[in-house]
């Protein structure tokens, strides 16, 4: 077959949220899009990692809470659980997703993309030529660690955890970050025993210490086993199809094992070199998605494949500053590239919220305290217990905690982390407060309702205000 050549203006490799958000904005903007996608257009997030594991969550949650409070029996159905999972999936059926884009004018094109050179996407026999350009929003792959063994043995990946048919009774986790955590609270709910085994000394080691301490305790009173600075010394294949955990001079059988120990930007199978790239690094870009060290001006990238905020909220917010600066500059329209501008992705530095979905949970935005001393700032920092009237009411033994990190220079929050039962709510107020640079006086103004739990707001500013006198 003769290779064929189609024009578009633009032209997308990847259609999870990201790619479809930089596809979207271009064509808002009046430019042509090609969207490109291997698999299902929705990608990672829609079909194996946000949306099902926060379906998977979210029962278990409403159970655990629904016995803080007296008066109420509550159970779990795992089977119905599942079920309500593939629906939020749709079966793995991405139609809806293709009507959408198709619905807002982009054109989907089914297979593999490379890049093949200058402005140009080779999918299988066929090239797309974009007028204006290309953007990457390949998102990013699994790291596996190098145990000795584990390629001996069936293991899962967030894909088959997330996609999982039935509940295992025995369920190895490697890794104590967001993923691992994540599923290893969510199958506990819903029956299995769990073992959970990171080399570091806390879960969550990017949060602040006060979040992973709280998270591995919550685990370990419901039954998961954790196991902290302990790495994983081999894998073998165990009876009837069961893995075994060498950890140590101890033995763990597990029926699945989920390894859970990272990504890396999706760069190594993408035609980078053809442009001057290495591959399988991420693709360094400048505020407005332009990729370092390609001429022209015409290779974009958002999202984790550039490994500058790999959540899937940030890639959609750096694909809408992508594709309104890609149609500005094919218009011949000024740019606004300085901090907070309309063509820069500023917030991917300084004001990132991130929510982990265990119980409690975890919703936090901006620096931690370690950060913003590494960097450099004067910064005070203020911890306390979640103890208001709206969390008393909310759950009996109500526990969680609250952190603020203030540049004492300019009086402004920098960081906030919340830890409880339900407190991703939260973080919104926080994170408007970090991007406006709102001074503490200011905020002194802005008066929490009662009686919720966001009247922890009071209580952090009262005792920042009460140490400051002091």
């Amino acid at each position: 077959m003769t290779a064929g050549a189609d024009e578009f203006d633009v032209v997308v490799i990847g259609a999870g949220p990201t790619g479809e958000n930089a596809a979207d904005y271009a064509v808002r903007n009046g430019l042509t899009a090609a969207l490109v996608e291997a698999e299902r257009v929705g990608g990672e997030c829609s079909y194996w990692a946000c949306i099902p594991s926060k379906a998977l969550l979210r029962t278990g949650h409403a159970v655990a809470a629904a016995r803080r409070l007296p008066g109420v029996r509550a159970a779990l159905d795992p089977a119905a659980v599942l079920a309500r999972r593939d629906e939020f999936v749709h079966d793995l059926d991405d139609a809806s997703q293709v009507e959408w884009a198709e619905g807002a004018g982009i054109t989907v094109v089914r297979g593999t993309g490379r890049l093949d050179g200058e402005r140009a996407v080779r999918v299988g026999d066929r090239v797309l030529r974009a007028r204006h350009a290309v953007v990457v929003a390949t998102g990013s792959v699994p790291v596996r660690p190098p145990a000795e063994g584990l390629d001996s043995v069936h293991t899962w990946g967030s894909r088959e955890a997330t996609n999982a048919s039935e509940v295992p009774a025995r369920f190895g986790v490697l890794g104590g970050g967001v993923v691992g955590c994540e599923l290893a609270q969510a199958f506990c709910r819903l029956g299995s025993r769990v073992t959970l085994v990171d080399v570091g000394s806390r879960l969550l080691p990017a949060a602040e210490a006060a979040a992973g301490e709280r998270v591995a305790a919550a685990m370990r009173e419901e039954g998961i086993d954790v196991r902290l600075g302990q790495g994983l010394d081999a894998v073998s294949p165990g009876p009837g199809g069961a893995v075994v955990l060498h950890l140590g001079d101890e033995r763990v059988e597990v029926d699945a094992l989920l390894v859970a120990t990272g990504r890396r930007p999706n760069t190594g199978d993408l035609g980078v070199d053809t442009v001057g790239l290495e591959p399988g690094k991420p693709l360094a870009v400048d505020d407005s998605g332009l990729v370092d060290g390609v001429e022209g001006g015409w290779l974009y990238a958002a999202g984790d494949v550039t490994g500058r905020a790999p959540l899937t909220h940030m890639g959609k917010y750096a694909a809408r500053i992508v594709g309104a600066a890609i149609a500005a500059r094919a218009q011949g329209a000024p740019l606004d590239t300085g901090p907070w501008g309309e063509h820069s992705a500023t917030a991917d530095h300084a004001a990132v919220p991130q929510v982990v979905f265990t119980d409690p949970e975890v919703a936090s935005v901006g620096l931690t305290a370690a950060r913003a001393r590494d960097a450099g700032l004067p910064v005070r920092v203020v911890e306390i217990d979640i103890a208001v009237a709206g969390s008393s009411l909310h759950a009996d033994g109500y526990s969680g905690s609250a952190t603020m990190v203030v540049d004492t220079e300019r009086e402004v929050l920098v960081g906030a982390t919340f830890v409880g039962q339900d407190v991703a709510e939260l973080v919104h107020a926080a994170t408007v407060a970090v991007v406006g640079e709102v001074p503490l006086a200011r905020l002194w103004h802005a008066v929490p309702s009662f009686p919720t739990i966001s009247e922890v707001w009071l209580r952090l500013l009262e005792t920042y205000r009460s140490n400051a006198a002091g």
